[in-house]
């Protein structure tokens, strides 16, 4: 049972990275966190994948450290199989609520833990 909280915990740490300002503003820091076949459907409604990434997440909400910031609540995860987390939590933005889920995947040691798969949906006010 270690090992598999061992690889909850990583791919938390990873959520939590791409959610600091200075990690969504360097491709350097954020391109490793991200699995070459990353496909995400943001609370937009819109899909983005690990090309779109480098134009769109810089200039997006949370990428610039004076503006406003992910803060992320009730973060769990459960190992789906061997090199497989899905994460599901929770983000405050901006005055907006948005129920996330993710999957993260580690393909090799070398290359640790990547975000495979990324999907947040929009609460509506007043929703518990």
């Amino acid at each position: 049972m270690t090992h598999e909280n061992d690889d909850v915990n990583e791919a938390i740490a990873g959520e939590l990275a791409l959610m600091d300002p200075a990690v969504r503003a360097s491709r350097a820091l954020f391109e490793p966190l991200l699995d070459p076949e990353f496909v995400e459907v943001g609370s937009s409604g819109r899909r983005y994948t690990y090309e779109d990434m480098p134009a769109w997440l810089p200039d997006h909400q949370g990428g610039s450290p004076g503006g406003p910031r992910y803060e992320p609540s009730a973060i769990t995860g459960v190992v789906l199989a061997p090199g497989l987390v899905h994460l599901t939590f929770e983000t405050h933005v901006d005055g907006r609520r948005t129920r996330r889920s993710s999957l993260w995947r580690r393909r090799s040691e070398e290359t640790g833990w990547r975000m495979y798969y990324h999907q947040g949906t929009p609460v509506p006010p007043g929703t518990e």
